[in-house]
C-alpha cells in the first residue's frame, strides 16, 4: 500500500474525511469532512485569518455571496475563458480532462499551454489509454467552461440563469467602492475572505487534491502599478512565512512560474507554490499579478466609478492586485500528507499542535475504578476548558497512546492513582514519547509552554 492509500485509509478510518453520499454509491469528487476533519479543517480556516488578517492593519476581511448577478462573470471573463479541455472516451463514454490523462500516461511531455490541437496529436501519438476501459479511442479535444449553473426561482428560464462561484475574488472587486466609502483605507492595503467555491471538475482520483466544491481562501491586495513587483515578491515571502507557521517542512515545496502560454485570462504574472505529493510536485498555493483587469472590467461594464482617489495628491486611477490564493481542503491534505510518519509499531500525524483536531486526550489509568474516572472527568473538565480535548478510557494505555498518535494529538494525560494522592499527572509528548510529571493545578501553564495558541 503507497502513502496516498495509507493516509486515504486513516483519514475514513479515524474520521477525518469519508466519501460523500457513501451509502448511495458516491458521487464522484466529493468528499465530506468528519468529527475530526472538521476540527482540522476549522483549525486550518483559523490559523489562515489570523495569520493574514486579524494581526494585519492593512488586510480588511469579507464574507460575499456564493450567488451574484451573472453579469459579474461576463464582466470578469469567465463565461468565456474559465475553461478545460475535455475528452471522451468513445467505448465507455466516460469524460477525463485531457491534459491530466496524458501527465497521468506519459512521462516527459510538458502539457501547460498546449492548444486543444497539440493535446489531440500527443493523445493519439502516444496512444493514451482509457484508465476506465483500456481503450485507446478518443474524441477530440473541446473546451468545457467550469463554473456550476444553477437558476433563480422555481422557473428555470434563461432571465433566471446564475453562477456558483468559481472563485471568491469577483465578490471582493465588485464590493471595493463600498469598502473606499465605508472605511476610506489608504493603498496598499487588502480585502480578504475565505468560503465555499464550486468548479465543474471532471478528474477523479487523488483524494481531495480536485473536487467540486472546496474551500477557498484569498486575499486582493490594491497597490500602485509600478510598484508591482515589490508587492509580489513581498506575498510571496509571506507565503513562505506562513507555510513554516504551519509546520510543513520546506524541502517538499518549490515555487514555479506559469508559462505565458498557461497564465489565466486575468493575469501578467504567476507563481506556484508547489507541495511534493506522492503523486508528484502539484500546486498548493499561488501569487498571482491581476493588473487591473477585474476593476478595469467591472467599472467599463457596471458604469460605476471604482477609481481610488489618493487623500493627498487627489489623483484617481484604477489599483493594480495580487492576489494571493490558499486552497484550504488542499491545505488540508498537504497537513494530513506532510505529517504522516510510520515511527516502529506505531504510525503518527505529527501536526503542528495549533492545527491538530484535539491538543490533549484524558485517560483514567483503568476504566473501572470510579476514583479514577471522577478525577480523570474533572482534569478533563479543566484542560478542556482552554483546549480542544478528547477523552478515552477503551483498552489499556499503550493502545490509546497509539490511537491518539494516529490522529495527531500532542499529549496524552493519565489520571492514575498516583495522582489521588499527591494531584499529579503523567502527561506523554506525541513526537518524542516522552513523559513528564505534572501537577494539576500548573497543567495550564504547561500546555501553554508546548502549545502556542
Amino acid at each position: 500500500m503507497d502513502k496516498m492509500e495509507k493516509i486515504t485509509s486513516l483519514a475514513k478510518r479515524r474520521g477525518f474525511i469519508y466519501p460523500g453520499s457513501e451509502i448511495y454509491g458516491g458521487l464522484a469528487n466529493t468528499w465530506d469532512y468528519g468529527p475530526l476533519g472538521s476540527l482540522l479543517k476549522r483549525n486550518i480556516e483559523n490559523h489562515w485569518w489570523d495569520f493574514f488578517v486579524t494581526k494585519r492593519s492593512d488586510i480588511y476581511g469579507l464574507e460575499t455571496s456564493v450567488l451574484m448577478n451573472p453579469k459579474v462573470w461576463e464582466s470578469s471573463g469567465h463565461t468565456e475563458s474559465f475553461t478545460d479541455a475535455l475528452v471522451d472516451c468513445k467505448k465507455c463514454q466516460i469524460r477525463v480532462r485531457a491534459d491530466h490523462i496524458i501527465e497521468d500516461q506519459v512521462e516527459g511531455v510538458k502539457v501547460e499551454g498546449k492548444t486543444l490541437q497539440e493535446l489531440a496529436e500527443v493523445i493519439e501519438k502516444e496512444k493514451v489509454k482509457c484508465p476506465s476501459c483500456g481503450a485507446s479511442d478518443w474524441t477530440k479535444p473541446r473546451e468545457f467552461n467550469l463554473l456550476f449553473e444553477t437558476h433563480v426561482g422555481i422557473v428555470p428560464e434563461k432571465q433566471s440563469l446564475v453562477y456558483l462561484r468559481g472563485e471568491t475574488a469577483q465578490g471582493m472587486f465588485v464590493d471595493l467602492k463600498n469598502v473606499l466609502d465605508t472605511l476610506s483605507p489608504r493603498l496598499p492595503f487588502g480585502l480578504a475572505q475565505s468560503g465555499k467555491v464550486f468548479r465543474n471538475e471532471v478528474t477523479k482520483g487523488k483524494f481531495i487534491f480536485r473536487t467540486l466544491e472546496f474551500d477557498l481562501a484569498e486575499f486582493e491586495y490594491f497597490i500602485k502599478e509600478d510598484e508591482w513587483e515589490k508587492w509580489f515578491d513581498y506575498w510571496k515571502e509571506e507565503t513562505e512565512k506562513w507555510v513554516d507557521a504551519l509546520g510543513v517542512k520546506k524541502e517538499n515545496t518549490r515555487w514555479r512560474e506559469h508559462t505565458g502560454d498557461e497564465l489565466s485570462h486575468y493575469s501578467k504574472r504567476t507563481e506556484d507554490l508547489e507541495y511534493q505529493f506522492p503523486f508528484g510536485f502539484k500546486e498548493w498555493t499561488a501569487v498571482a499579478y491581476r493588473t487591473d483587469y477585474d476593476l478595469k472590467n467591472h467599472m467599463e461594464k457596471s458604469g460605476v466609478d471604482l477609481q481610488y482617489q489618493d487623500p493627498d495628491t487627489n489623483e484617481k486611477y484604477i489599483p493594480h492586485v495580487i492576489e494571493p490564493t490558499f486552497g484550504i481542503s488542499r491545505t488540508f491534505m498537504v497537513v494530513l500528507m506532510d505529517a504522516y510518519e510510520e515511527d516502529g509499531d506505531r504510525t503518527v500525524l505529527k501536526i503542528n499542535p495549533v492545527l491538530a483536531p484535539y491538543k490533549v486526550a484524558v485517560f483514567p489509568l483503568l476504566s473501572n475504578k470510579e476514583e479514577l474516572v471522577k478525577k480523570a472527568k474533572d482534569v478533563f473538565a479543566r484542560v478542556s476548558a482552554n483546549y480542544s480535548a478528547a477523552w478515552d478510557d477503551r483498552g489499556n494505555i499503550g493502545k490509546r497512546y497509539f490511537a491518539q498518535d494516529e490522529i495527531g494529538t500532542p499529549f496524552c494525560i493519565t489520571v492514575d492513582f498516583d495522582t489521588l494522592e499527591d494531584d499529579t499527572v503523567t502527561v506523554r509528548d506525541r513526537d518524542t514519547k516522552e513523559q513528564d510529571r505534572v501537577a494539576v493545578d500548573k497543567l495550564e501553564e504547561y500546555l501553554d509552554n508546548k502549545i502556542s495558541k
